[in-house]
């Protein structure tokens, strides 16, 4: 009998939202685009709206660190998906941002350069050699390089698995997008790095070494920095991810520009899609 989690997965379809970065080409993988600037502000209004409340009621932000309308605006907003789920009354209840490099990124064009062990002297030479470490591995066996955050579940949906259920997706993500290696900064409150390693993530580490736990004072908490390789999750949740990435493929797909094209089908896509047809057929 299939356990609760993946009973949930099962009937998420309607409620999984994913917003496409503005301007960018929306893979064919996914079924279900809509092209509606009105839609993709509206829903990303909803993030800034989530994330705002969450954070500032958790401390790790302050009022001043919000716009007047009580929203969390940040740079990666513009340059990444956004990865939704909805409530029962259809309104956004977690999110997560998921950045997508192109090309391997120089170090400094990380986001987490800023971050305390990326500058104290204590960590940084384990942090930088641990990235480029793994920088290096994305460029040999070609593989996208991705920045994961944004995390934020509305109060009442903490009892429920959606958090869980979009830390698997960014796994589904990564592979259909054709594998992924890349990084989160993850809040030791609510269990939440320690879910993530569970999944298969894993701190970062150099020669032996590996990147400690830190006090954040921007955040005013205990955090942690993860790798994640969207290949090699936790065997026990590979099912999952892959269910996931069936339920992403037919989920609505929003996009801000009326001129985002889509790309030619990638090698990694078709047979994705082929699996998607024998499955259906045999089933």
């Amino acid at each position: 009998m299939p356990g609760l989690l993946e009973r949930t997965i099962a009937c998420v379809d309607e409620r999984l939202i994913l917003l496409a970065p503005p301007k960018k080409t929306v893979p064919p993988v996914f079924a279900k685009v809509e092209r509606s600037l009105k839609k993709h502000l509206g829903r990303l209004t909803e993030v800034q709206r989530l994330r705002g409340a969450v954070y500032l009621s958790e401390g790790a932000i302050g009022p001043n660190d919000l716009t007047k309308d009580g929203l969390h605006r940040t740079p990666e907003d513009e340059k990444g998906w956004h990865l939704l789920i909805t409530n029962q009354e259809g309104r956004v209840s977690a999110c997560v941002w998921y950045i997508e490099h192109h090309e391997v990124p120089h170090p400094n064009k990380l986001r987490v350069r800023d971050c305390p062990p990326a500058l104290r002297r204590e960590s940084k030479d384990v942090f930088w050699k641990a990235v480029e470490s793994d920088l290096q591995i994305a460029r040999r066996e070609q593989l996208r390089y991705v920045e994961i955050g944004g995390w934020a579940v509305a109060e009442p949906s903490r009892r429920t698995s959606e958090g869980l259920i979009l830390a698997l997706a960014a796994y589904s993500l990564g592979r259909m997008f054709g594998g992924a290696l890349g990084m989160t900064t993850a809040t030791v409150r609510h269990s939440s790095s320690e879910i993530l390693r569970r999944l298969g993530g894993s701190r970062l580490e150099a020669d032996g070494t590996a990147v400690a736990p830190y006090y954040d004072p921007k955040y005013g908490c205990l955090m942690e920095v993860l790798r994640f390789d969207s290949r090699q999750p936790c065997p026990k949740y590979c099912g999952l991810i892959d269910l996931l990435k069936e339920k992403l493929a037919r989920a609505q797909v929003i996009v801000s520009a009326a001129n985002v094209t889509r790309l030619p089908m990638p090698v990694h896509a078709r047979r994705f899609m082929d699996d998607r047809r024998q499955g259906r057929a045999t089933a």
